[in-house]
């Protein structure tokens, strides 16, 4: 993952996740954890998944697996995705709805195409992040919470559009249960429309879903794919050159820092150690009627320590 110079004031780091592909043309940019960037308020992972088209007989498949000290938190453009988890939960997610998942103390789930799709061929484009959960909350009882498009706030004003996935910003406040401080938004903004990054959040970030951003009153453009972390306290104008698509997130930023390794989230590392014995045990409750399951790798490598 590498990152860019940016002339523009109030901006911290552009990042440039790595694209890979997963196969049948099913790319994904990691933006966040990053060797940069750690993490961006509570978020430690972020993924944009797709734009991506599955002939029938293809599909999105993530079999069985663990997740400890942390939210899991998927929102689609486009497409269906099943959700199952070892709770007993199926729930399908469809484009403006919001999945959010408490793995806290450990949930295994699985996320497929569903199966008229799968037949007939789908399309897939979203974003699934992770949150970390405050130190109070690393082992909360693991739940699963599913929220319907209509109950999303959302506001419109001269060409710009931003509906709150979670949190709060501009305003308004998500039914999305969180854990701490926090915001989770998309943006839409018509060719010339404008958004104003406010200091809201100690921290925030935008990244650049599709089209371009350039900055009211300085010289700077941010394209497709880039992650823009801004400095703590600034504040400034978004226009869009052309249509575009952005994603804020942010928030208040964790006194410790967070472990991550494969699944797992955690401020102790003896804790995910933990997890990886319970996983290669199979101590995890599965997803009922699902005997399929991702091993834990075998040499997975620390990713370290995270923190803001």
């Amino acid at each position: 993952m590498s990152t860019r110079q940016s002339e523009v004031a109030g901006v911290e780091a552009v990042i440039l996740p790595p694209v890979r592909d997963l196969g049948d043309g099913f790319k994904v940019r990691r933006a966040l954890p990053s060797a940069h960037r750690r993490m961006v308020g509570p978020f430690i992972f972020f993924d944009h998944m797709g734009p991506a088209t599955f002939a029938a007989g293809q599909a999105f498949d993530v079999r069985p697996h663990p997740h400890i000290g942390l939210a899991t938190v998927t929102y689609l453009i486009a497409g269906e995705i099943t959700h199952r988890d070892g709770l007993g939960n199926v729930q399908v997610i469809r484009p403006g709805e919001v999945n959010w998942m408490t793995a806290g103390s450990g949930i295994v789930h699985s996320e497929r195409t569903p199966p008229t799709q799968r037949r007939a061929g789908a399309s897939l484009f979203g974003i699934q992040a992770w949150v970390a959960l405050p130190t109070a909350h690393e082992e909360a009882e693991p739940g699963f919470f599913h929220h319907a498009a209509t109950t999303i706030p959302r506001t419109a004003s001269e060409g710009a559009t931003l509906t709150l996935i979670a949190g709060r910003s501009d305003g308004l406040v998500s039914p999305v249960r969180t854990y701490s401080d926090m915001v989770y938004a998309d943006i839409v903004l018509e060719d010339a429309a404008r958004y104003q990054v406010k200091a809201e959040h100690m921290e925030r970030a935008v990244y650049v879903v599709s089209g371009a951003l350039e900055v009211i009153g300085q010289a700077g453009r941010f394209e497709a794919g880039e992650l823009v972390v801004f400095k703590a306290d600034a504040e400034l104008v978004l226009r869009a050159a052309g249509a575009a698509r952005l994603m804020l997130i942010g928030g208040e930023p964790f006194a410790e820092p967070r472990h991550i390794e494969w699944n797992f989230v955690s401020s102790r590392a003896e804790r995910i150690a933990q997890a990886k014995d319970d996983w290669r045990a199979q101590r995890f409750a599965g997803v009922p009627g699902d005997s399929e399951f991702i091993p834990l790798p075998a040499d997975t490598p620390p990713a370290g320590s995270a923190s803001a």
